[in-house]
């Protein structure tokens, strides 16, 4: 059984989704402003590996991850270089698919972007003033904190602790110093839109708040982002969406800890975010990928480029040991030698270690015993069935780590090659040979080939055929 820590319980809890077999993610995404920093990778890989382990499960992933494609940031920064918001956005959106592309982190099923989604953002307002959960002063909307008995669950604050000294006076409308913008209003000169409240843009929490709604419903199964959003950011959005539904959004808060620089954590706002663009150039993205999944992901990692060079002269002992392995058969006996015991037990214990909230440490120490254990098998003159396990399990830890080389790597089938295979059996079994057939068309087509075989259906990705 999968265990996972939330946040907001501080608890690790036995993870029951919604409506299984289908999972849903809202994991929140980059703002892109600016070059994407190794900061943001970690989140990136971290969540892919999430995704992995529940499709081995069997589960059926619905992931969405936003692009804050616009906010006080962007503008002043496209002012800076003189480019449209839009055009700044873009850019930096699309470096960002691309490094992640490189580190082997499989695409969200929807990437929304708020400038997309201001019509739901703006009714979903609408909806909280009705519900006076929010208030309109001006221009402007803000949501009224101290009305919410809840605020302050997630992050373990208390809201007279949170704005102590704090002049009564308040700036900008507001009843309060702790209640935050839902819509703002915006110069005519600035990008923006119309709204019941006037010419503005929205704030910032309520985008995720808006945007999980729209794609996953009123209530999701995992919400995710960097340990920095718990406040104010994911606090906000909490409150947000049970003023609106009356219900908590997520069942499970999972945050992952932060990437520093000499323990400072790194951003791009502090000016010490490290170029993922340049570091992959100086290091390879499956050695950065997985040196980033080195350490648990609740923990801190303090970044080192000479750290992520050592991991990788380590990864190398897998590289070469899946040299010898890759083109070795199936093992086609089982030993009673503890080194063959081990190796034939390797795959339940991987998979134990990410049951256990996703312990990405524990899992690459199993594949690093398990490589030792392919040595001693050789060395006693066991070659072709240690070779022939070392293969099975580094395919089995491939999938979901990701830690073979890309152009070797083996990667896992995407929810809807899934469900089109389970279709197709269906169908073979009711002998409906002409949707089974037509279901092969759909998957050829989408890149991949079948193999009927006496152990089952095998799909492979054209590429590798």
């Amino acid at each position: 059984m999968i265990q996972i820590y939330d946040s907001l319980t501080r608890k690790k809890l036995p993870f029951a989704p919604l409506h299984p077999p289908d999972v849903s993610i809202y994991v929140c995404g980059v703002t892109p402003y600016a070059e994407a920093h190794v900061g943001h990778a970690r989140p990136a890989v971290m969540w892919d590996v999430i995704k992995r382990h529940l499709i081995r499960h069997g589960y059926f992933v619905r992931h969405v991850q936003n692009f804050t494609d616009i906010d006080d940031k962007i503008v002043k920064q496209a002012q800076a270089v003189n480019i449209g918001t839009g055009e700044l956005a873009q850019k930096h959106m699309a470096q960002y698919t691309a490094l992640m592309a490189r580190l082997r982190v499989i695409p969200p099923d929807f990437a929304p972007r708020v400038t997309e989604n201001i019509p739901g953002i703006t009714a979903f307002i609408e909806e909280l003033v009705e519900a006076k959960a929010a208030y309109v002063s001006g221009h402007d909307v803000y949501f009224s904190v101290r009305d919410d008995t809840t605020y302050g669950q997630l992050s373990g604050r208390k809201i007279e602790d949170l704005y102590a000294g704090v002049r009564a006076a308040v700036h900008e409308g507001k009843r309060d110093p702790e209640d935050f913008a839902l819509w703002k209003s915006a110069p005519e000169t600035e990008p923006g839109w119309p709204s019941p409240w006037g010419y503005g843009r929205p704030g910032w929490h309520i985008e995720c708040s808006a945007m999980a709604y729209q794609y996953l419903g009123r209530q999701f199964d995992l919400h995710g982002g960097g340990i920095d959003l718990i406040f104010p950011h994911h606090e906000n959005e909490r409150a947000q969406s049970m003023g609106h539904f009356g219900c908590e959004p997520a069942r499970y808060w999972v945050h992952n800890g932060l990437i520093t620089q000499n323990d400072v954590k790194m951003s791009k706002s502090l000016g010490n975010g490290l170029s993922l663009r340049e570091l992959l150039e100086q290091i390879d993205p499956v050695v950065l990928r997985t040196y980033l999944l080195s350490v648990h992901y609740r923990s801190p990692l303090d970044f080192r480029v000479e750290a992520a060079l050592e991991w990788g002269r380590g990864l190398q002992r897998v590289w070469r040991m899946w040299e010898e392995a890759r083109e070795q058969p199936a093992p086609s006996e089982w030993s009673d030698d503890p080194w063959a015991s081990r190796l034939q037990e390797f795959e339940g214990r991987l998979g134990a270690c990410l049951d256990d909230d996703f312990n990405t440490a524990r899992a690459f120490a199993e594949v690093f015993e398990m490589v030792h254990d392919v040595h001693q098998g050789v060395a006693l003159g066991h070659q072709a069935l240690a070779l022939g396990w070392a293969r099975k399990n580094l395919c089995a830890a491939d999938q979901l780590l990701g830690l073979l080389p890309v152009a070797q790597a083996t990667e896992p089938l995407p929810d809807v090659a899934v469900r089109l295979l389970e279709a197709r059996e269906q169908a073979r079994a009711r002998r409906d040979f002409q949707e089974a057939d037509q279901i092969r068309s759909l998957l050829t087509k989408a890149g991949y080939s079948i193999e009927d075989t006496p152990e089952g259906p095998r799909v492979i990705p054209t590429a590798q055929t």
